[in-house]
């Protein structure tokens, strides 16, 4: 089986970088496979700075990418699937390049059995759902 280019193109583009002065930062799908701390991951994403002065012991392999770093002053260790890097960037150009991420779909989740509403009870109807906004329509967010 061929090894994909993905790595060898986030490999080359931090050594580019690097090079040149510019501090290399990854944004990273999370999922159940990526090992970053919880609490700085944001709308399912992470941007981590992986410039050798942000990092300590980075491996940067065809499957993963790890590393320790502090994290509010705690250091922990990092592991990131190559497939899950959506863009690597230098920090102070933007320049840099992004990849497709097909993350493989949750599996479903079985719903839950409702009981039927009791006539003349406050609960709301299988025909009238209710919505987290209170408005009666869906709440949508725009995401570019």
């Amino acid at each position: 089986e061929e090894i994909p280019t993905k790595p060898y193109l986030v490999r080359a583009l931090f050594e580019w970088c690097v090079d040149n002065g510019y501090t290399p930062h990854i944004a990273v799908k999370v999922d159940s496979n990526t090992q970053v701390p919880v609490s700085h991951v944001r709308n399912g994403e992470i941007t981590l700075n992986i410039a050798p002065t942000a990092v300590h012991k980075l491996q940067m392999g065809n499957a993963l990418i790890e590393f320790s770093a502090r994290f509010s002053g705690i250091a922990r260790q990092v592991s990131v699937p190559v497939v899950n890097v959506h863009t690597i960037y230098a920090r102070e150009t933007g320049q840099g390049m992004t990849f497709e991420v097909e993350l493989p779909a949750p599996a479903p989740q079985v719903a839950p059995q409702v009981e039927p509403a009791v006539p003349g009870s406050d609960a709301p109807s299988d025909s009238e759902p209710t919505r987290p906004n209170g408005t009666g329509r869906p709440a949508l967010r725009r995401v570019k």
